[in-house]
């Protein structure tokens, strides 16, 4: 479904991402994982299409997409969150899915209604008229959720998705996204939350520096020497990862 190349994006001296390359095929939940600063949101706007790659190639379902911008992106099938929630908060919860409802479904009655399913679906119904700026931290991730899946896509990219958010908010998360999973979505999700990342991973692929050190399954991945190291420092080989590590709204990654 998404097949990327070799993909590098350089910022005048800096190597942002440096030659990455994965695939995410169909019915997948594929995570991106790695440090503060490892490149993981650069390199979704390179899939997205708020940047351009510098090297490498990005397809999706088949097409060559690198010149593509995010709206033709997202017409194809392809649906993205972002690191920090900013939904129209003057709006309410079901017009902020509404707009994105719109690129399909043009009279306004069946943009409603469609994106009323697209709440009911992520068990956000009662929800619907209440201010976006009113809604809880967790309210608005999942409205995230919501506005990506009222655009019908393919795909979606889950950009930390689950920052911030308390124990049983994340079980909440994890549930939902299971249970979107189990419909036929396919995801592409960064997460910090390395609990998270085993609960529900089919692979998993490790950033450092811009770099990808490791791919595999999360039980690999997550006991792997070099990953350890990129995380924890030296002197931590052979334990693993266990903890969760701890998530910074806003920071960069």
């Amino acid at each position: 479904m998404l097949e990327v190349s070799s993909v590098s994006k350089q910022f005048g001296g800096l190597r942002a991402v440096d030659q990455v390359s994965l695939t995410v095929r169909e019915g997948e939940i594929v995570s991106i994982i790695g440090p503060n600063g490892a490149g993981k949101t650069t390199f979704f706007n390179l899939l997205t299409g708020q940047l351009a790659p510098t090297e490498g190639e990005v397809r999706f379902l088949g097409e060559r997409v690198n010149e593509l911008p995010p709206h033709a992106r997202a017409q194809r099938g392809m649906g993205r969150t972002f690191q920090i929630a900013k939904p129209l908060i003057a709006l309410t919860a079901l017009e902020n899915v509404m707009i994105g409802a719109f690129m399909r479904h043009r009279a306004l009655n069946d943009a409603r209604d469609h994106a009323m399913a697209v709440l009911e679906r992520v068990r956000m119904a009662h929800l619907a008229p209440r201010r976006a700026g009113d809604l809880t931290l967790s309210e608005r991730r999942r409205l995230e959720v919501a506005r990506a899946l009222a655009l019908e896509p393919r795909i979606v990219l889950l950009d930390e998705v689950m920052a911030g958010l308390n124990q049983a908010e994340v079980s909440h998360e994890i549930e939902l996204l299971q249970q979107l999973n189990a419909q036929g979505m396919t995801f592409l999700i960064i997460e910090h939350n390395l609990k998270v990342v085993r609960a529900f991973s089919d692979q998993v692929v490790v950033l450092d520096r811009g770099r990808q050190i490791a791919m595999g399954t999360a039980d690999v991945i997550l006991n792997s020497p070099e990953v350890i190291q990129a995380y924890l420092g030296t002197g931590h080989a052979g334990k693993g990862i266990e903890m969760p590590m701890q998530d910074n709204a806003g920071e960069q990654a």
